[in-house]
């Protein structure tokens, strides 16, 4: 899953979501630096990704991107998932409880408070790309297609993601409800893992 999956899977608990959305960033056992709260989300960061990378329905995805991408498949499918997260945030609330119950632009900007507040926190790469995620108001733009594609163009730009993006977009137009109902099938199933991971919070 990539942002804005994980901020949503991430109970509504600020600590939690800063830790789970500086999981990739943090390598190995440096995790241990961090409040307890903050390793819980960046252990479970690690936890969503191989649950992610081993699902069978994602892997489904997956293998209508190798022949274009390569090892990046699952990294465009990430994507493609947020994007159906965010344009039907609103359907979903209604279908999952655990789901963050404010409108998206409401839980977007609470999420850049969070990583404002905590900016000293973050890693020298997040505090590098904040600004852009924030002024781009990128999260919240995954719900459209044109807000897919520009994100995809900065990760081509600023990592080793293959630059052809315009063959992810057409690759999704091409096979839409196919993907739409794989990410539908999925993302109650993420969501009951994380319930069970993330429940002595949720009692506390």
């Amino acid at each position: 899953m990539n942002y804005l999956a994980h901020l949503a899977l991430s109970h509504d608990n600020s600590e939690v979501m800063l830790g789970n959305f500086i999981g990739d960033y943090v390598k190995g056992s440096n995790y241990s630096r961090y409040a307890p709260r903050v390793r819980t989300g960046i252990l479970l960061h690690r936890k969503i990704d191989d649950f992610t990378d081993n699902h069978p329905l994602v892997k489904e995805t997956s293998l209508m991107l190798k022949e274009s991408f390569g090892r990046y498949a699952g990294v465009i499918c990430d994507m493609y998932y947020d994007h159906f997260l965010a344009l039907q945030w609103a359907e979903m609330q209604k279908e999952l409880p655990r789901m963050p119950q404010v409108s998206l632009g409401k839980f977007v900007s609470r999420v850049h408070r969070i990583l404002l507040f905590n900016y000293f926190r973050l890693p020298g790469d997040v505090k590098k790309m904040l600004p852009f995620l924030i002024k781009s108001r990128r999260l919240e733009n995954y719900a459209n297609l044109a807000g897919l594609g520009r994100s995809l163009n900065i990760m081509a730009r600023n990592t080793s993601l293959p630059g052809n993006t315009q063959d992810a977009i057409k690759i999704l137009k091409d096979n839409y409800n196919t993907i739409e109902a794989q990410f539908h099938q999925f993302y109650p199933q993420i969501q009951a893992m994380v319930d069970e991971e993330l429940k002595d919070i949720r009692e506390d």
